[in-house]
């Protein structure tokens, strides 16, 4: 079954030439279905790519699923055109307003790890979304500073600096095979890193509740489940495309900003020659359990979540 999503979303057009499938409103009419409602509160700056990359990833599940974009209310976006902001999102003042709900939610990562949760410009209303997701959301996917500013929220666990970038491919260890989340998965799997931060395993250990689900030696852990508040968070980005580190590492050598060739992802640590993606099959059966998850879960009334 395919993705739902508007045929002007530059999504469209990507994910239709990879062979994923997609479908308009007019189409979706005529199924007699209710399709997985999921959000995707979008924080990165480059709004087009992130979209891409996770419509990718949700869009590739036999289930017909209805990807619906939110931004924050107030935070004006620089690196996205206004009109596709105002074409494709809404804020989420106006999803709030609505009462409406989501079968599930993905919240994005934002490259703003140096500042203090609470400096962050949109932190209060960002909390609100948190509180919200616990009537309004079935299951929520935090993944990188989303994720760390959820269990933060909830849970109070502190993101620590860290002495240099986790930047690269690692390695990390399957801790919980008999997770639904991790139903197909090796007893380890490679995940592309970029952070400044971390959270401390034996923060985690003291809150009753939490399960480490994927965790790296080098990295620590990168995928907790919170049953509790009904979510998961992520740390890393399985959703990134074989050449977003490179991006990342070719901006940083054209600014003059020190930076590492990222471990363990050119062949050889080579810059000159192509990256080898190693985690894509990885990714597909994380989001699809999730969305598996949502599915077995999720009441056929969407008022009836939440309640």
């Amino acid at each position: 079954m395919p993705i739902k999503i508007p045929s002007t979303l530059p999504a469209f057009d990507v994910l239709t030439r990879e062979g994923v499938m997609v479908m308009d409103e007019d189409q979706a009419a005529r199924q007699d279905i209710r399709p997985l409602r999921i959000g995707l509160l979008n924080l990165m700056p480059k709004k087009i790519q992130t979209e891409n990359q996770f419509a990718r990833l949700i869009g590739a599940t036999p289930l017909q699923i209805e990807l619906s974009l939110i931004r924050m209310s107030e935070h004006q976006t620089r690196n996205t055109a206004a009109e596709h902001m105002e074409s494709f999102y809404r804020p989420f003042s106006e999803v709030a307003q609505t009462g409406e709900k989501y079968d599930g939610l993905i919240i994005t990562g934002a490259p703003i790890e140096h500042l203090p949760f609470e400096d962050v410009t949109y932190w209060e209303e960002l909390c609100q979304v948190f509180d919200w997701t616990q009537t309004h959301v079935q299951s929520t996917f935090g993944v990188c500073w989303g994720g760390m500013a959820m269990i933060h929220h909830f849970h109070g666990v502190k993101k620590h600096m860290l002495d240099h970038k986790a930047f690269g491919c690692f390695r990390h260890r399957n801790m919980a095979p008999a997770s639904p989340y991790l139903r197909g998965f090796s007893d380890d799997c490679v995940i592309p890193v970029s952070r400044w931060t971390e959270v401390k395993q034996t923060e985690i250990d003291r809150i009753p509740g939490l399960i480490t689900l994927l965790a790296s030696d080098e990295v620590g852990p990168a995928l907790i489940e919170d049953p509790a508040h009904r979510a998961l968070y992520i740390f890393n980005h399985f959703e990134y495309d074989s050449d977003t580190l490179k991006q990342e590492y070719d901006r940083d050598v054209h600014s003059g900003t020190p930076i590492n060739v990222p471990l363990n992802y050119y062949p050889d640590d080579d810059p000159a020659r192509t990256p080898l993606n190693r985690w894509r099959s990885h990714a597909h059966l994380l989001y699809g359990n999730w969305i598996n998850q949502i599915y077995q879960s999720t009441p056929f009334d969407l008022d009836a979540i939440g309640t």
